[in-house]
């Protein structure tokens, strides 16, 4: 039988069993809807109560209620919209996550008493410590690295994809589009991955990277495998300037800042155990390339914790719609914070903001971990001899490692959306009708079509016209990696149905050496000089998208060439290159021209116009990055300048060449950017010739017949104008950026961009030169004592592609019985710039 007491105990147990069951839990995460970034310190709030919480380092929040005071949360946060979600009242624990979207803010609405912004007292103690809180202070450190790229296709319409005929087949892509975002849904379709070993060392400075693996979807390039690391991609959040893309914008904590931003401190917490301010960061102006934002920095050493920027959206940049980066440190010992993980997201479309236009979403990923300072294994490294000169090291099976090595060495999981990715590109590249969709873009894009071990074109030589040959047709075959790895095989046969006769040429490329590039290059030429002197020439006159934009009133001058080519090319990974070249040309000049027969020698044992050279040019380029193809390679430039020596000398009696000569050429070029006033292009080049010759083996200062713009030549001289033996030159473009366009609120929309150019040579001809060219009809002049000058501005970015420069010759000035020159031109051309 019960007793009482019993009784009231049971009473009681069941009624605290009752009351824990109805405990609410409400939790989630709060982070960054483009960045995938948690939020740590955000405001969750029950709607019209005083009941809420701040989210954890980690951006997570929790609640634990008996009874839910309201039937919606809200989230607050400085820089982001406030946003609202419904709470299920009949569930006893639900998620609730938070994506917000960072937009631009106003820190006016904030009061700063007593005339002193807190803010920017901490902002100049950053400044001060920056020398301290840069890891490139240490004498040495290293660290391992994992670099994630994701491309994903955005703002995608399935429903017309999937009743498109040119789309139906892939159908299948489709059940990878990820649609448990709020927004627009996506489709991953590219990812590559990589690992490395990074060294550093302070004196003297050295870098090295070794690339121990590398995994693409899609793609298998060694050349393009070195710019996935962090060498190429790494950004440093102390620096003045940010690099985003090809420009360059102003870090929130630049020494020059203040010019730029408007700041505001809103918050301090407790991060690893440090006292941390948190500051947002607003541009002064629009138009400007700079962020918006914000940072959390440590107290004491005025380190940065995490910064947060977004690019301002009025900046000026092409088919990018929105750029995120995202840096976060953690302490290593007690004075040094250092690099953990970096983020870079950017959304491309060529659309306007706020179309649906399909565009594509690019998010990088960094994360550094194992790090080591001071270390000598982190030194020891750059004595290696296996891993040679370069700095940047790709192992030679780090393209070809297996899914154990990657489950096992990777920096976390992958995700469900790229685990699908991978999947989805091994299906693609198996189907016929995905590889032939492939080629006709490759065609479009290289204009070349591979055919097995043949490659046709490239197209655009196909068709031309000019007043000798009148219509021309020229038919391009070459061979494939298919039929050689290392050699290619060229061809080219051309007739003008004009002067009725067949040109055309041969050549054969052997790749002896990829790494550092060794080749033997040999050729033989018949065909015509229609104005391709100028080896920088941006538009060949060859093809067929010169036949409208040539000069009226100008004609044309013809060279025939037969010549006959041998190379032997070898550079070192310190970027020093070595080029032998020996040639042996004859010339047939056309009308209006000195004809041949005006230079006739008085020895029978030599034509007039042959000629044998051997020449040798060193090249100078450190840590110059290549994009390579199968054979030939893209050159992307040089961080420092790269000069260029180059010697030459005839050889008379070889091959009937009837001239003895030497020859000096030395340049100097370089692009300095100088932010925030854009940048600087420069080539200051001069030369001297030894010896009497024809006119075609001194140096022609390269003009331009043509209304298309070009970078290496003097646009207002009139091709084969003016002759010389010796000549110093100059080739100077200033990149303003947008400039004044940025200020005027109607035309900074439009991202027009300005610049200017001076171009100028002075040169002399010798006596016997002069003698020998000037008496021969034809109207050469010489720039002695009255250099050549040209000035021109200009717009460019016009609707992000097309770019007018307006031209002035200036020097020299037309003596009394020269006619008069056109002094003014305008020209136009094609370039595309981020």
């Amino acid at each position: 039988m019960w007793k009482p007491a019993y009784l009231l105990c049971v009473i009681f147990l069941l009624s605290l069993t009752h009351a824990v069951g109805q405990v609410k839990i409400i939790h989630g995460i709060v982070k960054d809807k483009n960045t995938d970034e948690p939020i740590p310190f955000a405001a969750v709030q029950f709607i019209g109560t005083d009941v809420g919480v701040t989210t954890n380092e980690n951006g997570e929040y929790s609640f634990s209620l008996n009874t839910v005071p309201a039937d919606s949360l809200l989230v607050h946060v400085i820089g982001y919209p406030i946003l609202r979600k419904a709470v299920n009242l009949h569930v006893d624990s639900q998620r609730i996550d938070f994506e917000l979207e960072r937009q631009p803010y106003s820190l006016n609405e904030f009061t700063i008493h007593a005339g002193v912004n807190p803010a920017l007292i901490i902002l100049k103690k950053i400044i001060k410590h920056k020398p301290d809180n840069n890891p490139d202070r240490l004498s040495s450190y290293k660290y391992k690295v994992y670099n994630k790229l994701e491309v994903d296709l955005d703002h995608i319409n399935e429903g017309k994809l999937m009743h498109s005929k040119l789309f139906k087949p892939f159908a299948f892509v489709f059940k990878n589009t990820d649609t448990t975002s709020e927004g627009m849904p996506f489709l991953p379709i590219f990812l590559t991955e990589t690992l490395s070993d990074y060294y550093y060392q302070k004196q003297p400075k050295k870098q090295k990277e070794v690339i121990t693996a590398s995994r693409t979807s899609g793609i298998k390039n060694q050349s393009v495998t070195q710019f996935l690391g962090t060498m190429y991609q790494n950004v440093n959040v102390y620096d003045n300037f940010i690099p985003v893309f090809d420009q360059k914008f102003i870090s929130p904590i630049s020494d020059i800042a203040t010019f730029y931003y408007r700041y505001k401190l809103v918050d301090t917490q407790y991060i690893d155990n440090h006292q941390c301010f948190h500051i947002t960061f607003e541009p002064k102006r629009k138009g400007e390339n700079d962020f918006f934002g914000d940072f959390w920095v440590a107290d004491t050493t005025f380190a940065i914790q995490k910064m947060n920027m977004q690019a301002a959206t009025e900046a000026n940049l092409n088919f990018v719609h929105r750029v995120d980066l995202v840096q976060e440190f953690k302490p290593l010992g007690d004075t040094l914070w250092f690099l953990v993980k970096d983020k870079f997201v950017a959304q491309f479309s060529l659309g306007k903001n706020g179309t649906l236009l399909p565009g594509f979403i690019g998010r990088k990923t960094t994360s550094y971990y194992d790090i080591s300072i001071n270390d000598t294994s982190a030194t020891n490294i750059f004595g290696e001899k296996r891993y040679k000169a370069d700095n940047i090291y790709i192992l030679p099976d780090a393209l070809d490692k297996p899914d154990s090595f990657w489950n096992m060495h990777r920096y976390g999981p992958l995700s469900k959306n790229e685990k699908a990715i991978y999947s989805m590109m091994d299906t693609l590249e198996q189907m016929p009708l995905y590889k032939k969709y492939s080629n006709v873009v490759e065609f479009i894009t290289t204009g070349t079509k591979d055919v097995g071990p043949l490659e046709f074109g490239p197209y655009w030589y196909l068709f031309s016209e000019n007043e000798l040959e009148r219509f021309r047709l020229r038919l391009d075959l070459g061979t494939t990696p298919q039929l050689f790895k290392d050699i290619y095989l060229h061809g080219d046969l051309a007739y003008g149905f004009g002067d009725k006769k067949f040109k055309g040429s041969l050549s054969g490329l052997w790749l002896l050496k990829r790494h550092p590039r060794m080749y033997l290059y040999g050729s033989y030429t018949h065909d015509l000089d229609v104005g391709n002197l100028n080896e920088d020439e941006q538009l060949s006159t060859n093809n067929i998208f010169t036949i409208a934009v040539r000069k009226r009133g100008i004609p044309q001058k013809f060279v025939m060439t037969d010549e006959k080519r041998l190379e032997f090319y070898k550079e070192w990974f310190s970027g020093f290159s070595m080029h032998w070249t020996f040639t042996n040309t004859d010339y047939l000049p056309y009308a209006p021209l000195p004809l041949k027969s005006y230079f006739q020698q008085d020895s029978k044992n030599y034509t007039s116009l042959d000629n044998s050279e051997i020449n040798l040019e060193l090249r100078f380029a450190w840590r110059e990055k290549f994009l390579e193809g199968n054979y030939y390679r893209i050159g992307l430039g040089s961080p420092y300048p790269i000069v260029t020596l180059d010697a030459a000398t005839g050889v008379k009696g070889v091959l009937n060449s009837g001239y003895q000569y030497q020859k000096l050429k030395l340049s100097i070029s370089d692009n300095l950017p100088i932010p925030p006033f854009g940048s600087i292009s420069y080539d200051v080049y001069g030369g001297k010739i030894f010896g009497t010759l024809p006119y075609l083996l001194l140096e022609v200062h390269p003009g331009n017949e043509l209304y298309y713009y070009d970078p290496g030549a003097f646009n207002m001289m009139n091709r084969y104008e003016f002759l010389s033996d010796e000549w110093a030159g100059f080739n100077f473009e200033h990149d303003i950026g947008g400039g004044i366009f940025s200020y005027i609120p109607w035309v900074r929309k439009l991202k027009l961009r300005q610049f200017w150019t001076a171009k100028g040579v002075i040169g002399s001809l010798s006596d016997a030169n002069t003698s020998l060219n000037m008496g021969s009809g034809y109207p050469f002049k010489t720039l002695e004592g009255d250099p050549y000058l040209e000035l021109g501005t200009g717009v460019s970015n016009i609707l992000h592609f097309i770019r007018i420069d307006v031209i002035w010759r200036v020097l020299p000035k037309p003596h009394a019985n020269e006619p008069a020159q056109k002094k003014f031109g305008v020209f136009g051309s094609f370039e595309l710039h981020f």
